[in-house]
């Protein structure tokens, strides 16, 4: 999915007058002993419609047994980016009708998600611009992630009132320290370096390369493509925040975090306490909790499930509709969160998000 403000003026930008087709939502084509999967919903950054995520997963059906393929690669159509989410206007639409189309879009998602984790071929994301929710979940699960000078990669659901999914929290729950944990809180968006460092692309290559590199793939190995254009990563900036960030989000609840930071004595803590409390409080303390469980989880495909749970009860909860209301609909930017405190949401209302779905079919994984 696609969410916050700094994200909202790419994911509710409209399509053009004749929007392309399901079938030229994404483009595939075959060049030398490459596959290519061209996201194509430019003037939307890219957002991902249920039938997109059923035509990446057909070519990636085709491919897995064409020996004539050797790698398939992945972009994004557009200056702006790879693919800022999901389309947030038809998750509102329907969780605001008690719909299940979210339910289904979700389900197929996540095992396209857990599919190119395990596809056997290299699977190149060229991770340029704008890599938010859905985006993450159709690249960094990837085998080869490749970030540029442009990249800005983050998972911000909670300033809509979701939860991180497309198996971001087993992603960000396997960062160094707590750096998982702070980018699963604030939402925040991160550059190339930082990226690399949580541990969600591998590889820098400067945007003014990107052609060359696509061009390269049809005809070299991934390894030898790369090598020609991977240049060393610059500085970020995480690494030097580590050791007030490992301190303050190791504390066992969301109130105990906001509580380290805003006492740390460091600016840059103290707005990002701002930063949090300004998102859902229920998002939060699930989104903590969905944190916490997937680190003891042993699988991607067992926080898949975990997560389609907690985001099938996100419909019934009127944060993720008024989240998208303020940040997308209406754009005031002004959500009015229902409970509207940290100290307002108990135990019993996170664990109702982690329970057995009800009304749709639950997702498991063989």
């Amino acid at each position: 999915m696609t969410r916050t403000s700094e994200t909202s003026e790419t994911s509710e930008t409209s399509e053009a007058a004749v929007p392309p087709g399901d079938d030229e939502q994404v483009l595939t084509a075959t060049r030398g002993r490459a596959a290519y999967l061209t996201l194509n919903r430019p003037r939307a950054l890219n957002a991902l419609t249920h039938a997109m995520v059923r035509r990446i997963d057909a070519a990636l059906t085709a491919w897995e047994d064409d020996p004539s393929v050797e790698a398939v690669v992945l972009t994004g159509a557009g200056e702006r980016g790879l693919c800022a989410g999901g389309d947030i206007r038809a998750i509102h639409a329907d969780a605001r009708s008690g719909g299940t189309a979210s339910a289904a879009f979700w389900r197929d998602e996540y095992r396209l998600n857990a599919r190119i984790a395990r596809f056997p071929k290299p699977y190149v994301a060229v991770m340029d611009g704008i890599v938010m929710g859905g985006g993450v979940g159709v690249s960094a699960h990837g085998g080869v992630r490749i970030v540029t000078e442009r990249s800005r990669v983050a998972m911000p659901e909670t300033g809509i009132g979701f939860v991180p999914d497309v198996g971001g929290t087993y992603l960000l729950g396997r960062a160094p320290g707590e750096l998982g944990t702070h980018l699963a809180l604030t939402g925040a968006a991160v550059s190339a370096a930082d990226a690399v460092l949580c541990g969600l692309a591998d590889h820098y290559v400067p945007s003014a390369s990107l052609p060359h590199l696509l061009s390269e793939l049809a005809d070299l190995p991934v390894h030898e493509a790369l090598a020609r254009h991977s240049r060393p990563v610059p500085p970020g900036e995480l690494a030097a925040q580590r050791e007030w960030i490992d301190s303050c989000y190791a504390a066992d609840t969301v109130e105990e975090i906001v509580d380290r930071l805003l006492a740390s004595g460091i600016q840059e803590a103290k707005e990002t306490a701002e930063t949090i409390l300004a998102k859902s409080p229920t998002a939060l303390k699930v989104t903590l909790e969905s944190m916490r469980s997937a680190r003891r989880l042993d699988s991607l495909e067992r926080v898949l499930e975990q997560e389609y749970r907690v985001s099938c009860a996100s419909l019934t909860s009127p944060d993720l509709v008024e989240g998208i209301r303020a940040q997308v609909v209406d754009k005031d930017r002004a959500p009015r969160w229902s409970p509207g405190a940290l100290t307002e949401v108990g135990a019993a209302q996170v664990e109702r998000f982690f329970g057995e779905v009800v009304g749709v079919p639950e997702l498991r994984f063989p």
